[in-house]
């Protein structure tokens, strides 16, 4: 097949417009600001599981694993790992503490704890983060449609406008739990989706002989349980000109552990998302249920993931001619679109197409409403004199998360100037805000002691060391440090920078 056939554009078509009648339905339910922004507080915690999921699995980790694992190998998998130990601190040792509060927006905490300074900052650092999240994946979900449509760079505009205005749309009206419902649906679209690709190759190579025993990467052939692919590097340089002139690797076991842990701990402590997901089951046992499905659908998913990268890359191997004029080492994060869009059977493709689409709108429609949210709450309440009427606070939220939406969708396109695969771009960009966050409420919630200037410090230190392993090539001109160790470097630096600015000083005097 050659492209996506019309029949493909009606079945996205369909998925499009049923998004949108959701989000109208809601918007007619819905009775006051509360329900809009945390579904009144009495949500089911599977729904909230699986919402938190799609929320940060977006068209970036749909499209970036598959590549990933072509091109670099399955080391990055042993990230899975890690979710034992991340659902011991976040279920038993975060959730607790968070769940105290009855909240809209997650940095109402940080002044009870801190003081308005560190909230204005904390709710500034995760628009930031959050706008050049949507931001990154709709660029990144253009691009691979635009791959499949067949089309040039000018058309980037117009895709990415279409792709986000969808979600921006029907989150906008319908608030939370339109969210939440239609990511529900994203996350049987998205999962259905690889599973279909998987089972296409795996009838096309005539069973499951593509699943591999050996890897073959860039650097050389891995054993899948050998010495090579298991060995911890403790270096953190990747490049052809290592730190230390030890021997490097782009992406270990060691620094995939840590990187999992960080990112997780981080992400669920601080971003408005989740914190406003875990207030909307109503107590803690609900939330800590809620992060469990959250981890348990996380699992299935990358696993799956990983299996669409092994099928393709059997698949292309197979016969070179279906690769299109492209390559395996330049082009494996295209390598899945472009399987969706020339080489699926007609409808097929359409279902998969959506399934991408969910995974972009999952993250679109939650980063807008949670946005809203952290605006309405944070700025125009906390510094407004004269409280807002429910209809009016309910309409200028509705005016807002479409403003909202709408400046991500432009500032999407400056994207293509930041180098790197998906996965790595994600990590670059996204890394310089996750842990500067993290660190205002470790700080002010988890070190006793902890003080307002503490905290302060620690964000700012978090900042300047995310910076520095990100850019380290650009700014020093030696090899480039690997991605992985941006949050774990940034985290650690911030916690004692905290402590010495706070409790720290008090004790050494």
């Amino acid at each position: 097949m050659d492209g996506l056939h019309w029949i493909d554009g009606v079945v996205v078509a369909c998925y499009a417009i049923g998004m949108l009648a959701l989000g109208a339905y809601y918007s007619y339910r819905q009775k006051n600001s509360d329900e809009y922004f945390v579904g009144d507080r009495a949500m089911n915690p599977l729904l909230i599981g699986v919402s938190i999921f799609v929320t940060v699995f977006s068209t970036i980790s749909f499209l970036s694993t598959p590549g990933e694992i072509i091109r670099h190998g399955p080391v990055t998998l042993t990230s899975a790992l890690t979710i034992p130990i991340v659902y011991f601190i976040v279920g038993y040792l975060m959730v607790p503490v968070y769940m105290r509060y009855q909240v809209t927006s997650a940095y109402e905490l940080l002044e009870a704890r801190l003081g308005v300074r560190a909230r204005v900052l904390g709710a500034m650092l995760f628009m930031l983060l959050r706008i050049t999240w949507m931001a990154t994946l709709i660029f990144f979900a253009a691009k691979a449609m635009m791959t499949m449509l067949g089309l040039e760079s000018d058309w980037l505009p117009v895709v990415t406008f279409v792709m986000g205005g969808i979600a921006i749309c029907y989150s906008s009206v319908g608030g939370l739990r339109a969210v939440v419902i239609t990511d529900l649906i994203q996350f049987i679209l998205l999962f259905g989706g690889a599973a279909l690709v998987v089972a296409v190759v795996s009838y096309r190579l005539g069973g499951f002989e593509w699943f591999p025993v050996r890897w073959a990467s860039s650097s050389g052939e891995h054993g899948w349980i050998g010495i090579p692919l298991m060995t911890i590097n403790w270096n953190p340089s990747w490049d052809t000109q290592p730190l230390f002139g030890l021997p490097t690797e782009r992406v270990t076991v060691f620094t995939s552990l840590l990187h999992g842990i960080a990112w997780w701990v981080c992400t669920a402590g601080s971003d408005q998302t989740t914190i406003q997901r875990f207030m909307a089951t109503g107590d803690t046992r609900g939330a800590r249920r809620s992060f469990l499905i959250n981890s348990l659908a996380g699992v299935a998913v990358t696993m799956l993931l990983a299996l669409v990268g092994f099928s393709l890359l059997a698949y292309y191997q197979d016969d070179p001619d279906r690769l299109l004029g492209s390559t395996i080492a330049d082009d494996a994060d295209l390598l899945f679109p472009l399987f969706i869009s020339h080489h699926l059977p007609i409808g097929l493709s359409g279902l998969v197409v959506s399934g991408m689409f969910a995974a972009a709108m999952s993250s679109v429609d939650s980063g807008v409403n949670s946005i809203t949210a952290v605006v309405m709450t944070d700025f125009v309440e906390r510094f407004r004199t004269k409280k807002l009427s429910e209809k009016l606070r309910t309409r200028l939220s509705r005016l807002m998360a479409l403003g909202i939406g709408l400046f991500v969708v432009t500032a999407s396109s400056f994207l293509q100037h930041v180098p790197g695969n998906f996965l790595e771009i994600s990590q670059r960009t996204l890394g310089l805000f996750v842990s500067p966050l993290f660190a205002l409420f470790l700080v002010g919630l988890f070190v006793r002691g902890g003080n307002e200037r503490g905290a302060l410090v620690a964000a700012l230190v978090a900042f300047v060391t995310a910076g520095g392993v990100s850019y380290w090539e650009q700014l020093t001109g030696y090899s480039a440090i690997s991605f992985q160790w941006i949050l774990p470097a940034s985290l650690a630096t911030a916690a004692i920078a905290g402590w010495l600015f706070s409790t720290g000083r008090k004790a050494m005097n």
